[in-house]
C-alpha cells in the first residue's frame, strides 16, 4: 500500500494569497533556524526546540506556536540528512571537523502541519493561516476516508507546483520512512563557508 496520499484542492485568489503568506513566513522562520542548527551543530528535534523555541517565538510572533514547532521539525529532519546521511557530501561522520554548511530554505519550500493546524472532517479541510483558518470543501473517496480513519498519519505538508496547492499525507512510523530519507530536499540549498565568503 501507497505510503502517502496526495490531495489537491481548490484555492481561491485570497486564500491563494493567504496560502504564499504562510509558506514564505514558514520558510523565513527555517532560514532563522539554520545557522542555530550550524553553529551549535544542534539537529535533534527536542534538543533544537529547547535552544531554539523561545526566541523563535519572540521574532515570529505571527506564526504562532504550533507552526512554530513545526518550523523546528522541518529544519531538523531536513539537517538530518543533509549531515548525517553517509550519502551525502556533508556527512559529519566524513569530517567531524569540517566547517558545516548554512541551509538555505527556498520561499517555495513545504510547510509542515500537524494535527493542531489541520483537520479533516465530512469532507472539508481546516488550514491555519497567518490570516486566521479557512476551510476547503475536499471530497474524499471511502477508500482515503477509511485510511484516515485506521491509520497513523506521520507528517502533512502543504505545497505547490503549476496545477496548485496540494497535501501529502504521510502515513506510517519514522523507521518505516528512512528511505525517503535519502532524498536530498530540492527546496534547500547547502551554502559552504567557501561560498557565503565568494
Amino acid at each position: 500500500m501507497n505510503s502517502s496520499i496526495v490531495i489537491r484542492f481548490p484555492a481561491n485568489e485570497v486564500q491563494k494569497a493567504s496560502l504564499i503568506r504562510l509558506r514564505t513566513a514558514f520558510a523565513e522562520a527555517c532560514n532563522a533556524l539554520a545557522p542555530l542548527v550550524r553553529e551549535h551543530r544542534c539537529w535533534n528535534r527536542v534538543a533544537l526546540h529547547h535552544l531554539a523555541y523561545r526566541q523563535m517565538r519572540e521574532r515570529f510572533p505571527a506564526l504562532g506556536s504550533q507552526m512554530i514547532c513545526n518550523a523546528i521539525y522541518s529544519v531538523s529532519r531536513t539537517a538530518r540528512v543533509i549531515y548525517q546521511h553517509p550519502a551525502s557530501p556533508w556527512c559529519i561522520s566524513h569530517a567531524p571537523m569540517r566547517a558545516l554548511p548554512l541551509l538555505n530554505f527556498a520561499n517555495t519550500a513545504p510547510v509542515y502541519f500537524d494535527r493542531h493546524t489541520l483537520s479533516l472532517r465530512q469532507g472539508g479541510l481546516s488550514m491555519y493561516t497567518l490570516d486566521g483558518r479557512i476551510l476547503f470543501e475536499i471530497p474524499l473517496t471511502p477508500d482515503v476516508e477509511q485510511r484516515f480513519r485506521n491509520e497513523k498519519i506521520r507528517e502533512i505538508t502543504l505545497s505547490e507546483d503549476s496545477e496548485g496547492f496540494f497535501l501529502v499525507f504521510a502515513f506510517g512510523s519514522a523507521v518505516e520512512s528512512a528511505e525517503e530519507a535519502l532524498v536530498f530536499p530540492e527546496y534547500v540549498i547547502a551554502i559552504t563557508p567557501e561560498q557565503a565568503v565568494a
